[in-house]
């Protein structure tokens, strides 16, 4: 159950890149776009936490799921600036090995035991993602220093959010409390975030807000969910096949045609995750 949890999680992920990807050069602020969706997930997951009863809450709880969210969000706005500073091509290839941080976390501090047919195929996920990800760029310009500085930081918050998510599963936080303080940490530095870029609000910022909320929710309650019961070294790799939704959905939205090569990581994520399961 937990692996169908983690491919819920690449969905729900790879949905919500998707519609980054659709609304970009179109004058929408991300930093916007992410305050509404985790002031919305936040009120989704407050609500439902006053139905079913929170459990007690505490300073680590409160600590870890804001810094979580302070580290996704982080993570969104630094990729978002190193897309201006290089080609997508070699930056989001580059942005997704940070699964190695967890995944190193996972296998070291955690000691999860990881067999070597399993340990084939994580390698074999992580391959796939970078190779679908990947378009040949011929005029490439990349103002170099600011690139390589945004995507060092984009790593290190995607990364240590893995750690710490991991982390929370193991310390048997109830997840609701560490989702409302993540979105609530997450909202409060969006917003402050708001004054120091100074872009004009607009109102689709909301309504997309609001959509990719609700999907974020689904997302990281399965994402809680497949760490709490599953395996963590296995967990990660899949998520980051989120890739897979953005190509497959540029094809159905944009016409746009799959390489020789995406055909292949499509078919090789496919094999990795069938020998996770071996």
């Amino acid at each position: 159950m937990w692996i169908v949890a983690a491919m819920l999680t690449m969905f729900c992920f790879g949905v919500v890149n998707m519609v980054f990807k659709v609304t970009s050069g179109r004058g929408l602020s991300k930093v916007h776009m992410q305050f509404f969706f985790y002031l919305i997930a936040f009120l989704i997951v407050l609500f439902y936490g006053i139905i079913v009863e929170f459990s007690p809450f505490n300073g680590l709880t409160i600590i870890l799921g804001a810094t979580i969210g302070i580290l996704n969000a982080n993570g969104n706005i630094q990729m978002s600036k190193a897309f201006e500073k290089g080609p997508a091509s070699i930056t989001s290839p580059l942005i997704s090995t940070n699964t190695i941080i967890p995944l190193l976390s996972a296998a070291l501090i955690f000691h999860e035991h990881i067999t070597l047919l399993q340990w084939v195929g994580i390698i074999v996920m992580l391959g796939s993602a970078a190779i679908i990800q990947y378009v040949p760029s011929h005029n490439m310009q990349i103002d170099y220093k600011p690139w390589l500085y945004r995507i060092l930081l984009s790593i290190a918050s995607f990364g240590i959010l893995g750690v710490l998510m991991k982390t929370s599963s193991n310390l048997h936080i109830d997840s609701v409390n560490t989702l409302v303080c993540m979105y609530g940490g997450g909202a409060i530095y969006l917003f402050l975030n708001s004054f120091i870029i100074r872009e004009k609000w607009r109102r689709s910022e909301l309504t997309l807000g609001t959509v990719i909320g609700c999907i974020s929710v689904v997302g990281y309650s399965s994402y809680f969910f497949a760490l709490k019961t599953g395996i963590a070294s296995i967990v990660f790799p899949i998520v980051s096949l989120s890739c897979l939704v953005v190509v497959l959905g540029s094809c159905l939205l944009f016409k746009e045609t799959l390489k020789g090569y995406q055909i292949v990581g499509i078919v090789t994520a496919l094999v990795g995750i069938v020998l996770t399961k071996i």
